[in-house]
């Protein structure tokens, strides 16, 4: 081996141990151990099989730093689900989330390799050099280049890395709770469906009495043939919306299924969820703040290629020397107001974390607002219909004493049967709207099992 592949293997080597010495070091943030690798390999699943968390994944020690020093995903790991455990509602958010293809946490586990690879982009890098001198020979180096001064552009790169993992975080977790919310909406239209239907069948058991006992009375020739008709009339209305609830439901539990592990035919149950605007912090407002530290941290690389650098860098191989380089952008008549257009930049995301507030917080009195009204509406309507019930049976009584006629109790009972139904849907509509306040508040799902 000649004085030049000496050189080389020299130089190798005394990248490699300063590269490793440096990657023990404890001090440098969101630095892992070199010897964990850019090889390290994420694992889905834990040793007895059971799923890992993506969250909570640490399949390297620059993961363990970065979940501990992550204000972001710390909160995320810390919520949880305000669904009962064991309730048909925790069995539906546990089947779509078993099928769930969680795109979100191949993007998440993306973003942790690119914070991996940032948290060394402190190290000197190596590259070969190969040029061609005016005699024809070529000429080959080894060039390492260490960054001595770079106006803050690395610490801005590992900045806008950790911001991009926890913007990724985020996004796992709105992805898990839109899901869950979107089968609990389904399973709640599927029941809503199944008791409408259970009304309207009682419903046309009544109208079928009605209707015998006009019939009888218009073979008698003591009623019209025309009241006949209309009863008639409202047996096929009646007829038809137990039709409509029956497709509704099987509509919605094919749908509900087909986005669930495993079938979701016979889960019954309502629940009432214990939940208030003040759960948590809306996710809207958890990805603004996450966003706006990534735009504060790419305003910071941008301003740092703005201005120029030092460099120290040494080459081996033919003509082998060392040195300091100056270099970066070069300036112009616009530097100045590209340099002021990236601190507006920084301004700008501040104020979007701002109006992410101003907007969570309208969403969120405007859900408890409708919460609280369509709780009281439905109180409202379960006393209406206690009452149309109340006077059925008053006009029951006086149709068979005599002094009424079928058709007074017939238009007394479709307001009752108007009043079940009303109770219905109000009873459906506060729960909707319980799980949507779940949902903006990112609390449909324990955080550390997302």
């Amino acid at each position: 081996m000649g004085q030049g592949g000496i050189k080389v293997a020299a130089m190798f080597a005394a990248v490699s141990l300063t590269a490793g010495c440096l990657g023990e070091t404890g001090g440098v943030p969101f630095v892992s151990k070199l010897s964990g690798g850019a090889d390290a390999q994420v694992q889905p699943a834990g040793a007895n099989g059971t799923k890992v968390a993506a969250l909570a994944q640490t399949p390297t020690a620059n993961d363990e730093t970065l979940n501990e020093e992550s204000v972001v995903i710390t909160g995320l790991l810390a919520r949880r689900s305000v669904l009962p455990a064991g309730s048909a509602y925790d069995r539906v958010s546990t089947a779509v989330l078993a099928a769930n293809a969680r795109a979100a946490e191949t993007e998440l586990r993306a973003a942790r390799l690119r914070a991996q690879a940032a948290s060394k982009n402190w190290l000197p890098t190596i590259g070969p050099r190969i040029s061609l001198n005016s005699l024809g020979d070529i000429i080959t180096q080894i060039v390492v280049d260490q960054v001595i001064f770079d106006n803050g552009r690395k610490k801005g790169e590992r900045a806008f890395a950790k911001a991009d993992v926890e913007v990724a975080a985020v996004t796992l977790a709105e992805d898990t709770n839109d899901r869950v919310a979107t089968g609990l909406g389904l399973y709640l239209s599927a029941a809503e469906a199944r008791e409408v239907g259970a009304l309207h069948r009682t419903t046309l058991r009544e109208m079928e009495h009605f209707e015998y006992i006009m019939s009888e009375r218009v073979r008698g020739g003591v009623s019209d043939m025309s009241d006949l008709h209309v009863i008639r009339q409202k047996l096929s209305e009646i007829r038809a919306s137990i039709a409509a609830s029956e497709e509704t439901s099987a509509t919605a539990i094919a749908e509900l299924n087909a986005m669930a592990a495993q079938p979701l035919d016979d889960v019954r149950g309502l629940e009432t969820l214990a939940i208030s605007a003040q759960a948590a912090q809306p996710l809207t407002v958890t990805r603004a703040d996450s966003e706006k530290e990534r735009s504060i941290a790419q305003a910071q690389i941008d301003r740092a290629s703005q201005l120029p650098g030092i460099n120290a860098q040494a080459t081996v191989g033919e003509n082998s020397g060392a040195g300091l380089t100056v270099g970066g952008a070069n300036f112009g008549l616009g530097t100045a107001a590209r340099l002021k257009s990236i601190e507006a930049a920084k301004e700008a995301a501040g104020r979007q974390v701002a109006q992410a507030n101003e907007d969570a917080n309208r969403t969120l009195r405007r859900l408890e607002g409708d919460v609280t009204a369509t709780g009281r509406q439905a109180g409202e309507a379960r006393g209406l219909t206690a009452q149309a019930k109340a006077n059925l049976d008053l006009f029951q009584e006086q149709y068979e004493a005599g002094r009424r006629q079928v058709m007074d109790v017939v238009g007394v009972y479709e307001t009752f049967a108007e009043r079940q139904n009303a109770e219905v849907a109000l009873k459906y509509e506060a729960l909707r709207l319980q799980v949507e306040l779940a949902r903006v508040q990112g609390v449909l799902a324990d955080g550390d099992q997302i």
